[in-house]
């Protein structure tokens, strides 16, 4: 899960971890696939990002600041790779039922549960299948000519 702290409070060091997890690991995992699909002429890159950045989170700027940089490479290398018909996209998720996000002991917090869903327009936490929908809806190739953007699920948060 990401840390909570306010920008005065991070550790410097916590950022570069949030950045190396979630920008520059991403980015060279795409860097190895990419060649591979160059070769074939084809194929679909998608990214499991968070529409955090979209919004923004107070106490979590290195998280949603890391997020935002990894949403970035949505329209760049979408540009960069579409003459090989490689369609680069990203989905925002956001209040999505995770235990790592949102342990059975929040879950259970009916006090913590309201406030937590009064910022959801859709007055409920996604599934996973949701998400998983929405991967499948892309990864299929029923969206190959969708590039270069990153698409909020998160209940009309972002």
């Amino acid at each position: 899960p990401p840390v909570r702290a306010m920008v005065d409070e991070a550790e410097v060091d916590e950022f570069r971890r949030a950045l190396e997890a979630l920008v520059v690991w991403p980015y060279a995992q795409i860097g190895k696939v990419a060649a591979v699909m160059k070769a074939q002429k084809s194929g679909r890159i998608l990214i499991v990002s968070s529409a955090a950045p979209l919004t923004g989170i107070p106490n979590y700027s290195m998280y949603a600041i890391a997020r935002g940089a990894a949403n970035a490479m949505v329209p760049t290398l979408s540009k960069e790779l579409a003459r090989w018909n490689i369609p680069v996209n990203a989905i925002a998720a956001n209040y999505i039922k995770n235990p790592d996000y949102f342990p059975p002991e929040l879950l259970a917090n009916q006090d913590a549960v309201a406030k937590m869903l009064k910022n959801i327009p859709l007055g409920r936490l996604g599934e996973p299948e949701e998400v998983a929908e929405l991967v499948a809806l892309f990864a299929g190739g029923r969206c190959g000519f969708v590039t270069g953007h990153v698409i909020p699920i998160a209940g009309g948060w972002a």
